[in-house]
C-alpha cells in the first residue's frame, strides 16, 4: 500500500485546491501540525465506508448470533427469575 503525501498546515492551505484534487482522484492526505499527524483529507467513497464500517456490529458477534436460542428454556423470564432467587438465597 503507498503512503500517503503528508503536508505540513501551512503547506496545505496554499496547496488545498491540489489536496482536493488527490482526494478526488482516490488519495488520502495528511495534515500535520508541528510535524505530528492533526487531520486527514480523504476520498468521498473511502469517507463512506469507514462510517458504514462503523455502525455494524464487529464480525466476531455476529458469528454469535442465534447460538443462545433456548438456553434459557421455553420461559427465559422465569428462569432468570428462578436463577436471580438462587444467587439472592430466596
Amino acid at each position: 500500500m503507498e503512503e500517503s503525501p503528508r503536508y505540513g498546515l501551512e503547506q496545505a492551505r496554499s496547496k488545498l485546491p491540489h489536496i482536493v484534487a488527490e482526494a478526488h482522484a482516490g488519495t488520502t492526505s495528511i495534515i500535520s501540525r508541528h510535524g505530528k499527524p492533526y487531520a486527514a483529507v480523504v476520498p468521498l467513497q473511502r469517507l463512506a465506508r469507514l462510517e458504514q464500517a462503523a455502525n455494524r456490529p464487529p464480525r466476531a458477534l455476529l458469528s454469535l448470533v442465534g447460538t443462545g436460542r433456548g438456553l434459557w428454556g421455553e420461559n427465559a423470564g422465569q428462569t432468570l427469575d428462578q436463577l436471580r432467587g438462587e444467587w439472592a438465597g430466596r
